[in-house]
This record gives structure tokens, sequence and C-alpha cells, in this order.
């Protein structure tokens, strides 16, 4: 089955222009659904980025990719605060930041692991 754009371009329904603009809005609304979470490492005991500026509504996937080591990443505020448990090695973990502010991320089995989370309105 064809998709309506291939379809009207196998008609010729689009002129030069109109083609060109129906290609970079399909690539946009294509970025735009394809955004997914930033990518959060938990590896050598660290978290990579080591801090990181996000807007409200965005989120976080924290994946351990640190060999056989367990990690437990958590923040508790007075705004805002999240739990992923005991993460196996391989395991992944998204928060969306709901509420604007600069937050300090932890890793309960690690206490030297710190996330800086700037998160704008």
């Amino acid at each position: 089955m064809q998709s309506g754009l291939l379809r009207a371009v196998r008609l010729g329904r689009f002129g030069r222009v109109p083609f060109a603009a129906a290609i970079v809005t399909g690539a946009l609304a294509g970025a735009a659904l394809g955004a997914g979470p930033y990518v959060i490492s938990q590896k050598d005991r660290e978290f990579k980025p080591a801090e990181i500026s996000i807007k409200r509504g965005e989120a976080l996937r924290f994946i351990n990719d640190d060999g056989e080591l367990l990690h437990h990443a958590y923040l508790s505020s007075d705004t805002f605060s999240f739990d992923s448990g005991d993460q196996q090695p391989g395991s992944k973990f998204d928060v969306t930041f709901s509420v604007p502010g600069d937050y300090t991320v932890l890793c309960g089995i690690h206490p030297k692991m710190k996330l800086a989370v700037h998160v704008a309105k």
C-alpha cells in the first residue's frame, strides 16, 4: 500500500515548490516525532554527562552500561522526585522532568555519582 504522499508524487500532484515544502514539512514532523529522551550513561561509576540542561516536560533516559555493577538513580526534592530502584546492568529507566528547577540526581549505591539537571520553563 502506498502512502498518500508517495501516491500524490507518482500522480504528479505536486509541483516543484509544494513538493519541496512537503518534504521539509515531513522531515521536520519526523524529527519531532522521533525525538526521544536525552541519554544519561551510568558508566565507570559516573553519570555521563555530569550536567545537562533541558526544558520542562523533556525526559532523561538513564542507562546502566557499567559492566556488572548495579546502579540506583534517585532524586528527592520538595518539588520533584523519582527513584529508579536497583538498575541491573543493561537496564534503562526514563524520567520526565515536569517541574522547572535545578536538581541533583544521585546514585544510592555509589555516593560520588552526581548529575546536575537544569530544567527550564
